[in-house]
């Protein structure tokens, strides 16, 4: 875009045809001709060190998404001899953002729960699983049926009468 303010000004374009055009505004479009006036094709560039540095690396941030997809410490999991058994017994059941923030940071990454939440969003992954309070593997489980919608009754309807509707109300 920077480049084709230079050709529409080059072209006899005016300010305000060329901001109108390209759909930013005429300080916009004055402040680029004006560096490349200055400097020429590298004053079409990016300044380097804009804006506020990252605080933790991309190898950190692929290490944090990776520990929503290992199961939580506190989870109970079956194990080979049909015991149910947790990694660590005080540990989470589940993710949550606050226990993966704790976990990021006994990893050595210096990282707030507001931070962890942001990078999931940023790459679509949920931390949580959601569950039916109905629904259960265990074979034994009987579910309460089917949800309140199902299981309250309808509104009886009233029957119309054949008077009502033939007078006109």
């Amino acid at each position: 875009m920077r480049a084709r303010m230079v050709e529409l000004s080059w072209a006899g374009s005016r300010v305000p045809a060329i901001a109108s055009e390209l759909g930013c505004s005429q300080k916009t479009v004055r402040c680029w001709l004006h560096r490349f006036n200055r400097y020429g094709l590298e004053g079409l560039d990016d300044l380097g060190g804009q804006g506020r540095k990252r605080r933790i690396t991309e190898l950190e941030r692929s290490r944090i998404i990776a520990l929503v997809g290992q199961p939580p410490p506190g989870r109970l999991m079956v194990q080979p001899g049909g015991d149910l058994e947790a990694m660590d017994e005080a540990g989470p059941p589940e993710w949550t953002l606050d226990a993966l923030a704790g976990r990021a940071r006994e990893l050595g990454i210096e990282v707030g729960r507001s931070q962890v939440r942001r990078i999931l969003l940023a790459e679509g992954v949920r931390w949580r699983r959601t569950r039916s309070w109905i629904r259960s593997k265990d074979p034994d489980f009987e579910g309460k049926g089917r949800g309140s919608s199902a299981s309250t009754p309808a509104r009886p309807r009233t029957p119309r009468s054949s008077a009502s509707t033939s007078s006109g109300r």
